[in-house]
């Protein structure tokens, strides 16, 4: 990988004097230790979409992100917040370019809690790196990277205003829903080239989907911490045949799947495609965007489905 060529290398010797200069104020805990950050960092990098969600819900612009998974940029979500302003890219989430990151000279790193430790010891060296701690599987874990990244930015009182806003809006969206009568059960699937695959009920958007007052199904295909089922046949398309079916694509090659597969018998007969309750989704935001903004994003695609 790009960055090994590094490690001993050109790096080493331009961090140090990055290092030498940075003004460090705070103690942050993190899945690597405590790390020291500044109370005011200007140039900062996310290598992970929920913090880029966060820094944005913060008033903060990255000055370097990676894609947004199944695309070759930010979240198309992502757009409205960013105004005249683009990050630069600096690689996708899975496979990071130390060198295209180290050009943006960031005096504070926002990453995933996946980041494996040996990107880590190479960041750290660029510039102070968080990494959340690695909690189980939830719905509601967005909030508490939020918070931490929103430490990191010494934003915190944003942050939580961000969140505040999103727990108001999601009681005031279940009251609403519930006067319509308009809830149900209801999947999330993510249609794939090779088929769809059922979401976990543990993930920021079914999570809401629930707080709605939606009552999310996974039909038992799911595995325990798994983020989603295997591929499902469009044999086995009647164990997703609820009230309520939303359904997210990543990319063109995955839409196009959906395409072909809603010519197919078995999609035609199922109950929500006949009582025309499928709800076509984003899947970059749906089933890959975490944060607050995220957050505000699903909850306009529900009420806009449900409350039309």
């Amino acid at each position: 990988m790009r960055y090994t060529s590094l490690r001993n290398g050109l790096v080493g010797i331009v961090v140090s004097g990055l290092l030498a200069g940075a003004a460090q104020a705070r103690t942050l805990d993190t899945a690597y230790g405590e790390i020291d950050v500044s109370d005011a960092p200007e140039r900062v990098v996310t290598l992970y979409e929920g913090a880029l969600d966060a820094a944005l819900a913060a008033g903060v612009i990255p000055v370097g992100a990676v894609t947004t998974r199944g695309g070759d940029n930010v979240a198309e979500y992502i757009e409205a917040y960013l105004n005249d302003e683009r990050p630069a890219i600096v690689g996708v989430v899975r496979e990071i370019n130390i060198e295209a990151v180290l050009s943006q000279q960031p005096d504070l790193i926002l990453a995933a809690a996946q980041l494996p430790e040996e990107q880590y010891q190479l960041l750290s060296r660029i510039a102070p790196t968080v990494v959340p701690h690695t909690q189980r599987l939830a719905a509601d874990n967005w909030k508490a990277e939020a918070r931490l990244y929103g430490q990191a930015l010494n934003r915190e009182e944003a942050i939580e205003e961000a969140i505040a806003a999103v727990d108001q809006r999601t009681t005031e969206l279940a009251n609403a829903i519930s006067e319509a009568n308009a809830g149900g059960s209801a999947f999330l699937a993510r249609w794939m080239p090779s088929g769809p695959m059922v979401i976990s009920k543990e993930l920021i958007a079914t999570g809401l989907m629930a707080k709605v007052g939606l009552d999310v199904q996974d039909a038992g295909l799911i595995k325990e911490d798994s983020p989603h089922s295997d591929v499902l046949s469009l044999e086995n398309l009647s164990q997703v045949d609820g009230d309520w079916l939303f359904l997210a694509t990543l990319n063109a090659d995955g839409q196009a799947a959906l395409d072909a597969a809603k010519q197919s018998a078995a999609f035609t007969r199922l109950n929500v495609v006949q009582s025309e309750r499928v709800v076509p989704v984003n899947g970059q935001l749906w089933s890959s965007a975490n944060g607050p903004l995220a957050a505000q994003a699903i909850l306009d695609d529900i009420e806009n489905a449900l409350l039309p």
